[in-house]
Parts: structure tokens; sequence; C-alpha cells
């Protein structure tokens, strides 16, 4: 046996340089690069790695932990899971900042390959800087926190383990029914130490995405349900974009006429032009598929989670007479709602399935049609939707009163609607365009509102729901397909919260939009609060004497280095898009929007937990509509 001495890192980064996958046929590296934030625990070793010898690996300075973390979560998300990003970050607080990160690729079912450093496997210089002590175990460190949110985790404390411990994270990152981070700690001493490698472990490793089939009798059950059903509706989930369904999706619906609605992660899988889709499911879905969906008596879903956000916490069907088909990878999710599950690729389902129906057609006749057209009619009115500060008649949200309405008016010096926003850029920016968001009223308004006529070309992060994840994942997307536009939808809450990697962009020329709606609080919560009869507490941003607080986010993007705008008309905002084009650097257009002009929900119910007992009859009137909702639901 032949062998080679290297460091446990020098390993680890040979071994990423020799990763491919194979789907359909075409062979690609599996591992684009790295995310690093230096520190301790990881400089002086894979960052010696890095320096010595990176192959063909891209190495990117990330700016925070969860930033970059997210960044190359949504790289992998845009290249359909089949190009990852490795991630590593410094001992202690640097680690921690990746729990955030991994539980959003996690929700997603999103490969990426997080490498938090550990404490030292000796132990002989403990407590060190940044290390947490447990009195019950000496054992316990920082990356414990990761357990919970990786789909695969290992603490490597002998160089000799890092070969069957990568082996078992390529095998979990590259089964797309168990897609997920796979986290490795690496103890700081074992990464510097040397092993004398089996050569034959560095050699080139092809993973094959080999699409799982669906038995005979799988098949058999499926069509037997469908030509059962006199109104079939067809859920396209994130699972379905991944598989690549769309043309068999759009023949299926077609030629048999069933609907198709989205999920968040589901949509541009088949653009919204498509006659038959009646657009977003569930809570901040379209009227249309929300009527469908109620009239259905058999759900197939395909590639879906069914959170409760599609399935308006299980209040969007009528479970009396509506049965489930379930075409997943994962059998987990296949089981959901107790549906006949079809174990296997959602494309080579659908491929097989067509000739089996035969002579099928749906009962939904021209009501299909009826539904689109009544909705794009609604979407009409909303992009016509205007205010004014001498007679506010807030058509979507009117929980504020006048006076107030009209002091976010006087404040940020706007009377410009978010979803007249958001209609105007649909309308204006080039439609191959990428857009990305994840958190707070505009993935409802995306959803419901956003017309694709391109695929995959609507990226949201709706599993987890991330904020934070708006700019850093439009940094990934940018990475993933770099000759396209890329637009962040953020909210000024999200961005608050989080947009270093805006920084990132700008320092590696990789030009990204954002696009900051800014109404001064956190919007959607608030929304909640006042919906369940709450008054508005603590989710607007104030001063200490009562005022509300109005950020110059422009003049912040533009000591960045970006070029900014601000955009509070049509007018204004038509021409800092067409502007925003013509720039070769990172652009951000900030636009003051009125509160409470976002979309409200169309037959649509969320339960998030009423207060049973309280003083106020607005909430106690809350209480008892959520009981009454929760008689028609299913508890599994």
């Amino acid at each position: 046996m032949k062998t080679i001495r290297l460091t446990t890192a020098q390993a680890l980064i040979k071994f990423l340089n020799q990763q491919y996958i194979q789907v359909d046929g075409q062979e690609i590296p599996f591992v684009e690069g790295v995310f690093a934030v230096f520190g301790h625990g990881n400089v002086l070793s894979i960052g010696q790695a890095l320096e010595q010898d990176p192959g063909h690996l891209k190495v990117i300075q990330g700016k925070n932990e969860q930033g970059m973390a997210h960044a190359a979560i949504a790289f992998s998300k845009q290249m359909l899971r089949r190009k990852i990003y490795a991630v590593t970050a410094s001992s202690g607080p640097g680690s921690a900042n990746l729990v955030a990160a991994a539980g959003t690729a996690l929700a997603n079912n999103i490969p990426v390959l997080l490498l938090p450093a550990d404490t030292f496997a000796s132990r002989q210089p403990d407590p060190v800087l940044q290390q947490v002590e447990q009195e019950y175990s000496q054992a316990v460190t920082t990356n414990d926190a990761l357990k919970a949110v990786s789909r695969y985790w290992d603490r490597v404390t002998r160089p000799e383990q890092l070969m069957s411990s990568l082996i078992r994270a390529f095998e979990v990152m590259t089964d797309p029914g168990k897609a997920g981070p796979a986290t490795i700690c690496i103890a700081q001493d074992v990464e510097g130490e040397a092993f004398d490698y089996d050569e034959k472990f560095f050699e080139k490793r092809v993973h094959y995405l080999d699409r799982k089939l669906p038995t005979d009798r799988e098949l058999k059950g499926a069509a037997e349900l469908i030509k059962a059903s006199k109104k079939p509706v067809i859920v396209v989930g994130g699972g379905a974009k991944y598989s690549q369904a769309r043309e068999i999706l759009m023949d299926i619906s077609e030629r048999y006429n069933i609907p198709l609605v989205e999920t968040q992660a589901g949509k541009s899988t088949v653009e919204s032009t498509f006659k038959n889709n009646l657009g977003g499911l569930g809570i901040t879905g379209t009227l249309a598929a929300n009527k469908a969906a109620r009239q259905a008596d058999l759900i197939i879903g395909t590639g879906t989670r069914y959170t409760d956000f599609a399935t308006s916490s299980k209040t969007a069907f009528n479970f009396d007479h509506a049965k489930f088909l379930n075409i997943n990878v994962s059998r987990l999710q296949a089981y959901k709602l107790d549906a006949f599950q079809v174990v296997a690729d959602a494309k080579i389902t659908l491929e097989q399935l067509n000739p089996m129906l035969e002579e099928y057609t749906s009962e939904f006749g021209d009501v299909i049609s009826e539904l689109k057209e009544e909705w794009f009619a609604e979407r009409d009115r909303l992009s016509k939707v205007t205010f004014s500060r001498e007679n506010f008649t807030p058509e979507i949200k009117n929980h504020f009163s006048q006076e107030v309405l009209n002091e976010y008016a006087d404040a940020l010096n706007t009377e410009f609607s978010q979803t007249t926003a958001l209609i105007t850029i649909n309308d204006t920016i080039d439609p191959e365009s990428i857009i990305i968001c994840s958190a707070g009223s505009l993935p409802g308004d995306l959803q419901r509102l956003w017309n694709t006529t391109v695929p995959n070309t609507y990226h949201l992060e709706y599993g987890y729901s991330c904020m934070g994840y708006e700019v850093s994942g439009t940094f990934g997307v940018k990475l993933a397909d770099p000759a396209k536009e890329v637009y962040s939808f953020v909210g000024d809450g999200s961005f608050l919260m989080l947009h270093s990697e805006f920084i990132t962009a700008i320092q590696y020329n990789q030009k990204i939009n954002v696009l900051l709606f800014d109404n001064s609080g956190w919007g959607c919560i608030n929304n909640l609060q006042m919906d369940h009869g709450m008054d508005s507490f603590h989710c607007e941003f104030r001063t200490h004497d009562n005022k509300i607080l109005n950020i110059d986010y422009a003049k912040l993007a533009e000591a960045y280095g970006a070029k900014s705008y601000r955009a509070n008309t049509i007018e204004e905002l038509k021409a800092a898009l067409e502007d925003a084009k013509k720039q070769e650097v990172s652009t951000l257009i900030e636009m003051k929007v009125l509160p409470k002009t976002m979309t409200d929900g169309y037959d649509s119910w969320w339960n998030v937990g009423v207060a049973e007992v309280s003083n106020k009859e607005s909430i106690q009137k809350a209480h008892e509509f959520m009981q009454q909702k929760l008689q028609i639901v299913k508890q599994y």
C-alpha cells in the first residue's frame, strides 16, 4: 500500500478536490470551493493547507460565519444540490455562528459541508480560549450544539478518523432523500497532526445521483388513485424542482386537465405563465390555488414536505373526501398526511405514470382557467392600490388608525405601498433575473404576486425562514449563476439582522442588487400581533421618545462601496431599476413603504397559538376562532 504523509487538514483539502457527482450521465466536480473566516482552530491548519495547495477550490473570505454559510447554502440550492461550498470556522463563537445556517440547510434539505474547529483532542491546554466547560462532561464542546441541526455529525479526534468520516458525509450530502448539512468537527491539534494516508483515498471518487425508480406496485396504486379521482391537484414542491420535472408536470397537467399549485420551494419549477399553474398554495398562496385545493378529492404531492404554510396548518384540504398521493425520494416525507406512498424520483415517476393515465381527464373543466383569470384580476387590482395622507383607505391591512398611518407617512416621507413596489419590480427587471428572499411579509407577497416566466428564477428560503439569509443568499446565487442579475428582496428588519456578505460581494466584484423595503419595523410580526387581538407591541422601530426610526440605508450602502438609490414612487423605482441594470458594482435601492400595505391571506389560516386567558375581548375572540378551526384539522 502506497501512502502519502499529510496533515489532517491537508488530507481534507486533497480529498475535497477529488469529489465528483454524476447526474443523468453528466459528471462535474462536486465541491466548488471553501468559505472561510479564519481564527484559532482553523487558520494554522485548514488555512495552511489551502495556502499550500487549494487545487481547483475557490477560497472566499466571509465576513460572518452565519452569513457565509447562508451564501454556501444558497449556492447549492440554486445549483439544484449538485454543487457545494465547504464552510470552515474557528473554535467557539465562530463555530456557534453556524448553528442558524445549519438549521436553514437542514430544513431545506440542502447539502453543505460545515467544518467547525473543535477543542484540543489531547486536552493538554484546556480550557483554551473560547472553550465552554460543562461539569457533567469534558467531552462537550460548542459544536455539540450543531448535532440537532445536522443531517450527519462527527467529531474527528485522530487523523485517520477523517477518512471514514468524509466518506460518510459525502454519502449523506449526495443522497437526494437525506440531503442536508454534514458537520465534521476536527480538533484543532489534530488538524495539524500528520498521518500516512493511503494514496487510494485521494483518487477520483464519483458519487452517482441515480434517480430512484418507482416499483410496479407503487405505479399501479398511484394510477388507480388518479383515475378514480374527479378533481386531483398536483402540489409542486422543491423536490420537483431538484428533479427537473418541469416538462412532465406541464404535460400531465395539460393532458389530463389537472391544476398545479406551488410551495415556496417549488415555485418557478413551472413558470407562472403556464395556463394550469394556479400559483402558491396555503397561507401565502393565491385565492386560485387555495380554492382548487379545497375542491380537490386527491392531492398529489410531488417533492413536498407539507409544511404548515403550504397546508394552512392542515386546513387547506377537505379531509372528509380528499385522499393523498405522495411522490418523494424521502420515505419520511412520503408518509405525510397518511398518503399512498411512492418513494421515488418525481420526474421518473411522473414519466412512467403518464401512459398509464390514458383516456383519463379531470372534472375541473373550465374551472382552472376561471380561477386563474379571477386571481390575475385581483393581482391587477393590488398593483393599483394607492394611498394619500388626506385619506388613507388601506384595503390590505387596516389595523392602524389614520393618525398612525399619517405618522408613518410623515416620518418616512412616503405614500408607497409594498405591493405596488413589488409588482413594479416584477414588470421592470429582466425576466431571466433571479430573485431571492426568506423572511417577513415579502415571501407572502412574492408567492402570490410574483409572476415567473423563466424556470428556476424564484429562490425562496422558506423551510426555516431565516432572517438574514436574503443578502447572503443573493451572493451565493450570484456565484452559482454569475451571468444573471440577482435581486435580494429584504425588509429592514432582516437587513439589520445580517447583511455582512453584501460587503463580501462588493469585495469580490460579484454584482448583487439589494431591494430594501423599509417600513421601520418587523411588519410581518406586527400583523401577527394585531390579527390576533393584540395591540402593536414592540415590533415597530421607535426611538426612546416614541418617534419612528428613519434610517438612511442608501447612505450606508454607499459607504460600503455600492451604488445606491432612494425610490418612494413608481417613477423613481423604475428609474432606479433601469439604472441599476447598467451598473457593474453592487446596488441597493432603498424603498420607504407604508406598513400594512402587504397582501393578506386568501382563504387560509395559520395556527400560531393564541392566549387562552386574557383580559382583552379581542384576544378572547381570536382564541375562540382558533378552537373552531382546530375542529376541522387532522392531527397527523
